[in-house]
């Protein structure tokens, strides 16, 4: 455990590094809240959610990036993967959930006519699928920029795309929709949080296998681990 949050601690300071640009995304989902703000008030829950979760998956890409030069390392020390994994993804579910608080305050000031308990789960689900979605892409794509332009493309995808059609479903924070609906709509059951909490909670899990998965492969291909 102690291992752990010694990587947590790592991966705070190496996130803080990049300051300016933080402090840029952490300003973006207010633009996406207020782009919304006016006539379709309604869309800005779903709207400030989406730009949470570019913001900190790009906080992942960038973390899991910086993370390549130090972990293999680390494995050297006598590390687990799992340590080192783990403990960047609490760093980053930490700076989420620092992340949301003003924005669901923000929201619990301005909009009288929504459901605030779904609109707060909305966002914790958010942060916890952002995170293990950008460190996934960083294992996927190691250079940053393709990550990110991969990034733009699912958030404007989810914006943009039909509701009704398959491939929408498949996106990573379909369940914002879902779960937004009954957060704005008086009429709107139950049924579509359940559907919202069941697409994050198998979203959340295959991002954690393949988290765990590239880890894995990637360090024991290592060739100095591999002597070790």
């Amino acid at each position: 455990m102690s291992r752990t949050l010694t990587v947590a601690e790592m991966a705070l300071r190496e996130i803080s590094r990049r300051r300016g640009v933080l402090i840029l995304l952490a300003l973006l989902p207010l633009a996406f809240y207020y782009s919304r703000r006016g006539e379709a008030y309604w869309q800005s829950v779903r709207f400030v959610s989406l730009g949470i979760g570019w913001t900190l998956s790009t906080a992942a890409l960038f973390a899991g990036s910086a993370a390549r030069a130090v972990e293999p390392r680390l494995r050297l020390s006598g590390y687990a993967t799992h340590q080192l994994y783990l403990g960047r993804l609490a760093a980053l579910w930490a700076v989420g959930l620092a992340l949301i608080v003003p924005y669901f305050l923000l929201i619990l000031v301005d909009l009288d006519e929504v459901r605030h308990g779904p609109v707060a789960l909305i966002l914790l689900l958010t942060v916890a699928v952002a995170a293990p979605f950008g460190l996934a892409l960083s294992a996927l794509l190691p250079r940053e920029l393709e990550g990110m332009l991969v990034l733009l493309t699912v958030v404007a995808m989810q914006m943009m795309l039909d509701p009704d059609k398959t491939v929408a479903h498949a996106l990573p924070f379909w369940f914002s929709r879902e779960i937004g609906t009954y957060a704005v709509e008086p009429g709107a059951g139950p049924d579509h949080v359940v559907r919202g909490l069941v697409h994050a909670l198998i979203t959340l899990a295959l991002f954690l296998v393949l988290v765990a998965v590239t880890s894995a492969v990637r360090l024991r291909r290592r060739p100095h681990v591999s002597m070790a």
